[in-house]
């Protein structure tokens, strides 16, 4: 992607896309010098192609993506062609698989390479036909059979060993997305799982160490991941979300579906308790008809039945998680849902649990570049997978910057830079393996 003449500071700058069910945002930023997100443009648009979470007419979502990607592009003044695009739906599936590897190099300790070799021998695993392997999740590491160790860069041992939490997808519907970025003009930098983006936005690491539910309501899916100890345990999507209560609204007060919409949006509430029996909404009539009264009340008993369904099934994806008694910090709830009046004291009846609602401000640095009313209406949960997969973009640039490994000694690393620099460097990448035969490393570092 390049970068605008205009843009002095040197921070790389990364697009988020969420293709939504509802709606698909372009979220443009970089990372400031506070190391908090500093968003140079927003663009949004009404998505049309996608269904609970899913591709489901090319052209339509490509017209979306094309869209929000101008709006938020001449924002910010920024030339978009990379992207970092969420992926949801149904289809996501997650399991757990253990790796190890035998490292013979014992003259050196354990470095960023041997993780990542770790982490693609688990891409490399045979999957159910039609699925693909998305993310590759450590979780602890055990290294010559000592268990439990989070991070063991700069260890000495012979086998490293880890527990992975691996998350795959339906090929067709990985394709579909990334044929639509394709169409749009555009290249996609990853492919993120859509709480994966979210937790990052909204979560505290705190949170994440105590044991947390992050739950993200949104158009057609409620995303759920499960932390403990700063790990994911446990993602699943669910095939429920605001559209599904607009429906029911629709049907149950036989009204349109943008006036069903509206009534959710304006006067919404999960507990049908929390209302007055004689407060009424009068709704205009079609075409001439008398306008019909609706009562508040009612409306919550149908909006509090399905979001009660909702939730059933985020408890019953906790319980099969096996942390239900290890989440200190109970849920948070996020994306559009999330805004529905006491959401959160019914999630709290129907689990048990503590229970927030998520905002991804504490992660955005103040911005004078901004209008004030997109810069406050960032500050909503519906941009809560936007800004974390903005933020998930700028870890993976930063990420891979750093030097594949940073514990060598010093004239292993005379050697790495003679390697990378020098002329003989040059001839020692295009044919070590010819070098090796006449020349031992110990030699050569001599």
């Amino acid at each position: 992607m390049d970068k605008s003449s205009t843009q002095e500071k040197s921070a790389p700058i990364v697009v988020g896309l969420d293709i939504g069910t509802t709606k698909i945002c372009a979220i443009v930023g970089r990372r400031s010098k506070n190391g908090k997100i500093e968003v140079l443009g927003t663009g949004k648009a009404e998505s049309a192609g996608v269904t609970r979470g899913m591709v489901s007419n090319i052209d339509k979502t490509v017209q979306g993506i094309i869209q929000a990607i101008e709006i938020a592009g001449s924002q910010s003044n920024v030339d978009v062609k990379v992207v970092n695009v969420g992926i949801a739906g149904q289809h996501i599936k997650s399991l757990q698989h253990r790796g190890l590897i035998t490292r013979r190099d014992l003259q050196y300790e354990i470095s960023r390479k041997d993780i990542d070799k770790l982490v693609e021998d688990m891409y490399n695993l045979v999957m159910p036909p039609g699925e693909e392997i998305i993310h590759v999740l450590p979780q602890e590491f055990t290294v010559d059979n000592e268990p439990g160790i989070k991070d063991p860069i700069g260890m000495a041992g012979v086998r490293l060993e880890a527990n992975f939490h691996i998350i795959s997808g339906q090929v067709t519907a990985i394709k579909n997305i990334v044929k639509c970025v394709n169409k749009a003009g555009l290249e996609s930098q990853e492919l993120i799982l859509e709480p994966l983006a979210s937790s990052e936005s909204v979560l505290s690491d705190e949170e994440k160490e105590a044991g947390v539910v992050l739950v993200d309501v949104g158009g057609g899916t409620t995303d759920v991941a499960i932390f403990h100890e700063g790990i994911i345990r446990h993602t699943a999507v669910i095939p429920f979300g605001g559209n599904s209560v607009t429906e029911d609204i629709r049907e149950g007060c036989s009204v349109m579906r943008n006036i069903a919409e509206q009534l959710k949006v304006r006067f919404g509430s999960a507990l049908a308790e929390e209302n007055k029996e004689n407060e009424i909404v009068c709704v205009p009539g079609l075409r001439g008809r008398e306008p019909k009264e609706i009562s508040v009340k009612n409306l919550a008993y149908v909006i509090q039945a399905r979001m009660e369904e909702i939730i059933e099934h985020v408890y019953y994806e906790i319980k099969s998680s096996g942390y239900e008694k290890k989440l200190i910090a109970g849920i948070v709830i996020t994306g559009g849902g999330a805004q529905l009046k006491h959401l959160p004291q019914l999630v709290e009846y129907v689990t048990g649990l503590d229970c927030r609602v998520g905002y991804p401000n504490e992660h955005l640095a103040k911005n004078e570049v901004l209008p004030k009313p997109v810069y406050e209406e960032l500050q909503s949960p519906t941009f809560a997978t936007g800004i974390g997969l903005l933020i998930k973009g700028i870890q993976k640039i930063e990420y891979d910057e750093v030097p594949m490994n940073t514990t060598i000694k010093q004239d292993k690393a005379k050697y790495t830079e003679d390697k990378r620099h020098g002329l003989f460097g040059k001839l020692l990448e295009t044919g070590r393996k010819f070098i090796k035969d006449d020349i031992k490393d110990e030699d050569f570092l001599k």
